[in-house]
C-alpha cells in the first residue's frame, strides 16, 4: 500500500543544510515533497509510516550526512498504561476543558504561541513566526486536521486558553503536527498531559497509534517522549519497540 502511494509523488526534493536544533555542532538536512491533489491523505499516511512529518501542504523527512539520531516515534495506544506520576497529572488537570475546532487558525491561538516560543524556542527557527505565518501552518492543509483548544475556567465564558495541539487524523493514528501551551504553568506539565489525551482519544476512535514525530536519543528536548510506553522506533527493518529504559 505504502508503495502504491509513494509512487504518485512525482519528485523528492533535498533542502540545504542548516544548524541542527537538536544536537551541537551537527547540520541538519531534509527532504520533502508536496501533498497535493485527490490523493494528499493517502499520500500524508503512507509518508508518516515511511518516517515523514507533514508541515502545511510539505512532508519531510531528515536526511543529514552521516546522522541518523532523529528517529520517528508513535505511542502503542491501546497498550499504554500510565505511570503514576501521570495519574497524578491527570488529576491536577482535571479541571481543564476540552475542545475539537476546525482548523482555523485566531488570534488568541496565536498570542499563546507567540508567549510559549518566546519562553521555550527563543532564537528558533519559529521566532519570528507571525500571525499569517501561524495562519498558514493551521489553515494549508491537505488532509483531515484538527485543533484541540485546552481551557481553564474563569468563572464564565469559554474560559482561559492554556494550551493547543494541531492534530492530523490518519486511517491507523493521530498524528501530533504542533502542540504548544502557557509556559507559566510548568506545574500542569501541558505539553505531556496532551500527549496522554491524545492516546485516550486514539483509544477510543479505535486507532492503533499515537505519533509523536521524531525523538533524538541524548536530547534534552525529547526526553519526554521516552517516557510513553509501549513505544515503537521506524528502523531498517520498520517499527520496532525501543527500549528505552
Amino acid at each position: 500500500m505504502t508503495e502504491h502511494y509513494l509512487s504518485r509523488l512525482p519528485q523528492f526534493f533535498l533542502t540545504p543544510g542548516g544548524a541542527c536544533p537538536y544536537l551541537p555542532g551537527k547540520v541538519e538536512r531534509k527532504v520533502f515533497a508536496r501533498l497535493m491533489g485527490p490523493h494528499a491523505a493517502p499520500l500524508n499516511d503512507a509518508l508518516t509510516h515511511s518516517g515523514f512529518r507533514r508541515s502545511q501542504m510539505i512532508a519531510y523527512r531528515p536526511a543529514c550526512d552521516g546522522c541518523a539520531a532523529c528517529v520517528s516515534v508513535r505511542v502503542v495506544s491501546d497498550e499504554f498504561v500510565p505511570s503514576r506520576s501521570m495519574r497524578r497529572m491527570d488529576r491536577n488537570n482535571s479541571d481543564l476543558m476540552r475542545t475539537v475546532v476546525p482548523p482555523e487558525a485566531t488570534r488568541e491561538q496565536f498570542a499563546l504561541l507567540q508567549t510559549y516560543l518566546a519562553s521555550r524556542h527563543s532564537g528558533g527557527g519559529m521566532s519570528d513566526m507571525g500571525l499569517f505565518d501561524y495562519v498558514a501552518m493551521v489553515e494549508e492543509t491537505p488532509v483531515e486536521t484538527m485543533l484541540i483548544e485546552y481551557r481553564v475556567s474563569d468563572g464564565g465564558g469559554a474560559g482561559r486558553l492554556v494550551a493547543c495541539a494541531l492534530t492530523d487524523v490518519l486511517q491507523d493514528g493521530l498524528s501530533m503536527v504542533y502542540s504548544f501551551f502557557d509556559p507559566q504553568l510548568a506545574h500542569r506539565s501541558l505539553g505531556t498531559y496532551m500527549i496522554l489525551d491524545h492516546v485516550r482519544a486514539a483509544k477510543a476512535k479505535h486507532l492503533a497509534y499515537v505519533y509523536l514525530g521524531y525523538w533524538v536519543r541524548g536530547s534534552r528536548k525529547m526526553d519526554y517522549k521516552a517516557r510513553f510506553r509501549p513505544l515503537e522506533a521506524l528502523g531498517s527493518s520498520g517499527w520496532k519497540r525501543l527500549a528505552t529504559g
